[in-house]
């Protein structure tokens, strides 16, 4: 079955309509058996040793799993992605570049759906049938969000894991809307939870593991997984285009910024963790995360994949230590 990666999320309504089989090659990277040697892979290559370990981990990700046809996102994502783009082209890989319009702009944006449409095929009817069946599937994934910050019945990383799946639904639908159905009905009837802090984890996806476990050994545990929720569309939209209007994560920090704000409030957050990548522009936006959100704000970069280190188990002890002594 023909296969198509992407480098972060896209309309995955028009590969749906198409019949392709998705694939999140961030997710293909991150749970790899042994992701550093996609990494090391890429540096072999050529990719400098300063560059985000998710791009080189992407490339890795694409030679590794034979992907031959790529869609890669050149505006609201990764400034790396044009480079990576024009290296996987070289190596024969069919690339789609799609750019979300950096003011928001619906007309822009609507082209550019339109132009994917025609690369793959599929006209407004069958994106429409495709948008009906992603979000019934989505739905339930928002059941799961609820029951980790109001009933507080799902841990942070499964919170986490099922609304990052919803980037490329595991490349099949139907298969992950039963592994859906089966958690929410295992969940649903759980005892709540009792963590004596509630936490938003904003930022990209971690790259490092067992951040969410440690947090709960020490008595907190996130109900809120900022951009995790922006993959699973969360905004009840019929309309495709402006959908993806909402959709946050590629535009500027202000219109993040009104989501979190609301979120944090609805979900009685008592401190945040802002996650940055290394060598991501990202980075600089955490002055402005800073001033705009009152709550202690805790910022921590990661690099490579791998386990929570010791460094960082103390730094957020102390952190939770904080945020005890205010209460």
């Amino acid at each position: 079955m023909r296969r198509v990666g992407f480098t972060t999320t896209i309309p995955l309504e028009v590969l749906i309509a198409a019949g392709v089989v998705p694939i999140d090659l961030n997710n293909v990277f991150i749970t790899h058996h042994d992701n550093a040697s996609l990494i090391e892979d890429a540096e072999l290559t050529g990719f400098p040793r300063n560059v985000c370990a998710w791009i080189k981990g992407i490339y890795g990700a694409v030679v590794q799993s034979g992907v031959t046809e790529l869609i890669a996102v050149t505006e609201g994502d990764c400034s790396y992605t044009k480079a990576l783009m024009e290296v996987l082209s070289l190596n024969g890989v069919h690339v789609y570049p799609f750019a979300y319009p950096a003011g928001r702009e619906a007309v822009p944006l609507k082209k550019e759906i339109e132009k994917l449409m025609g690369q793959f095929g599929v006209d407004w009817d069958h994106v429409g049938e495709a948008k009906k069946r992603l979000d019934r599937i989505r739905a339930k994934v928002h059941e799961i969000d609820r029951l980790s910050w109001q009933e507080d019945k799902v841990t942070g990383e499964e919170n986490h894991y099922f609304q990052v799946c919803t980037s490329d639904m595991n490349g099949d639908p139907d298969a992950f809307e039963a592994e859906v159905d089966a958690f929410i009905a295992a969940a649903a009837v759980r005892a709540p939870r009792h963590e004596r802090l509630r936490l938003a984890f904003l930022g990209v996806p971690p790259i490092i593991s067992g951040l969410y476990g440690f947090l709960e050994e020490v008595g907190a545990r996130v109900v809120f997984n900022e951009t995790q929720r922006q993959f699973s569309m969360p905004f009840g939209i019929e309309d495709l285009v402006e959908q993806y209007r909402a959709y946050s994560y590629p535009y500027d920090i202000f219109h993040r910024l009104a989501d979190i704000s609301r979120e944090i409030e609805k979900r009685r957050i008592d401190g945040v963790i802002h996650y940055v990548q290394s060598f991501c522009f990202r980075q600089i936006e955490d002055m402005v995360l800073r001033k705009s959100i009152k709550l202690p704000i805790m910022t921590l970069e990661g690099d490579k994949p791998g386990a929570i280190d010791a460094r960082t188990k103390i730094r957020v002890e102390g952190f939770l230590e904080l945020l005890e002594d205010r209460d």
